[in-house]
């Protein structure tokens, strides 16, 4: 099947795939070549791609999955190859929002913090599997 990964500033990755898994709202998919169509929103997570014997990790922040015609379209706001993530700025900022949540404080933002431990968790749990 033909993977494409996109952002509003590039073209994360395009070629083609043997298996994808995803992370949607309603759990964790697997696609293969042939799956029905589906459009579906995406949480913040990991996208692994089966490409021949080797995976290629993704870190999403949410967004849109499609597959129609073995073709899988992930859009996204931000997605980071495994590869190009720094884990030492992913975990200073894991810890920065786990300190923020540790805090009792009626004036803390506590979805955007979790939404910013999140990512940082994407980020490191894909950096992990490069």
């Amino acid at each position: 099947m033909k993977l494409k990964i996109i952002t509003h500033e590039r073209i994360v990755f395009d070629g083609e795939a043997d298996e994808l898994v995803v992370h949607t709202t309603n759990g964790q998919i697997g696609i293969l070549k042939d799956h029905i169509p589906i459009t579906t929103s995406l949480e913040i997570g990991v996208a692994k791609a089966k490409i021949g014997d080797k995976y290629k990790y993704f870190a999403v922040m949410g967004g849109v999955f499609q597959f129609r015609d073995n073709n899988a379209v992930i859009l996204t706001d931000v997605c980071e190859d495994s590869r190009d993530i720094d884990v030492t700025r992913a975990n200073a900022a894991k810890e920065r929002a786990e300190a923020r949540l540790a805090e009792f404080d009626a004036q803390l933002d506590t979805q955007r913090a979790q939404a910013a431990l999140a990512r940082a968790l994407a980020r490191l749990q894909a950096a992990l599997n490069k």
